[in-house]
């Protein structure tokens, strides 16, 4: 796709999901979330990865920006902080970050590769974890073998496989205090299916293969960014994929859109509208504060949303964000 198409996809984006008198998507009134990347180190190099981990990367969050992040919490009074990577558990401030939010009364959300608990260093996290009451979403994108080591490296899925048992035997996917939600993604170039149905497949046939237990199956639609982008654009399928996102907007999902209530955060302590635009470098924008150590408020609450043709996947069918379908 030409640069100009994409300039002509994303405005004809921002004024299909215009909120107001301006043409644009807005923030909500309040932000109920921060999502924080404090790495992009990761034991794992999957194949849809948007951010583009891998044990190479050297990106990682340093104290002095968790303590920024933390003053924040306060002053908007969030509800949750997510906590993504990489494998956000091998930055070494990890635990400390999570007990200093636990600290505040605040929800901690992390989201884990599952297969990082097996390596030398990280048999203890599972304990830690259901201590501090942490909240874990599990990149698991399908119940078979075959298609989960396909995207994420050959012996992932019994892999995570034994560490999800790990979690039930401490409570997760069991008790309603330790959540355990896993998370489906397609293969290819296509919308996920049905998220209710999916999980009721997913809960059936784990339980009858394994023995474990979940609480509840996030769907996402694949954003045509990163590693996956690079295999679409190989394959000659990416205008395709882009037909199909664009001809199955759905306008019920923007209300519900992860951007308008939550913000995220880099390693370096930029300021994005979601983690597909700190994925694309696409930093908030609009006379929005940028960074977090000259962070203005008021122009954060009310700032208009970054977008771009990849905001198609959020909006396409029953939508997607990190909290699975939207409608």
């Amino acid at each position: 796709m030409s640069k100009s198409m994409e300039k002509k996809v994303m405005d004809n984006f921002d004024e299909q999901v215009s909120m107001g008198d301006d043409f644009g998507l807005y923030a909500a009134d309040k932000l109920s979330t921060l999502q924080v990347n404090i790495g992009l180190i990761c034991n794992l190099m999957c194949r849809h990865c948007h951010v583009n981990s891998s044990p190479k990367r050297k990106e990682e969050m340093q104290w002095d920006t968790m303590e920024s992040i933390l003053a924040l919490a306060d002053t908007l009074h969030v509800e949750t902080i997510d906590i993504t990577g990489g494998a956000p558990e091998m930055n070494p401030q990890f635990k400390r970050f999570v007990s200093a939010i636990r600290a505040k009364g605040i929800n901690v959300l992390v989201r884990t590769n599952l297969t990082i608990h097996l390596e030398p260093g990280y048999k203890n996290f599972i304990e830690f974890f259901a201590l501090e009451q942490v909240q874990l979403v599990a990149s698991l994108p399908c119940y078979l073998e075959e298609n989960v080591d396909k995207q994420r490296g050959e012996g992932v899925y019994y892999e995570s496989i034994d560490v999800i048992k790990k979690l039930n035997a401490v409570g997760y996917g069991v008790m309603p205090e330790l959540p355990l939600n896993l998370v489906y993604n397609p293969d290819g170039p296509s919308l996920p299916p049905n998220q209710a149905s999916l999980e009721d497949d997913y809960h059936r046939e784990l339980e009858e293969r394994f023995g474990i237990v979940f609480t509840h199956l996030n769907t996402i639609t694949n954003v045509p960014i990163g590693r996956f982008k690079t295999d679409l654009r190989r394959d000659k399928q990416l205008d395709g994929y882009m037909d199909t996102l664009r001809g199955s907007y759905n306008q019920d999902t923007v209300e519900s859109l992860m951007c308008r209530h939550q913000v995220s955060i880099a390693w370096d302590g930029t300021l994005y509208d979601c983690d597909f635009n700190l994925a694309l470098r696409m930093s908030t924008g609009y006379e929005a504060s940028s960074h977090i150590d000259n962070l203005d408020l008021q122009s954060l609450l009310n700032r208009r949303i970054v977008t771009g043709p990849h905001c198609y996947a959020c909006t396409a069918g029953s939508g997607s964000s990190c909290g699975g379908a939207l409608v």
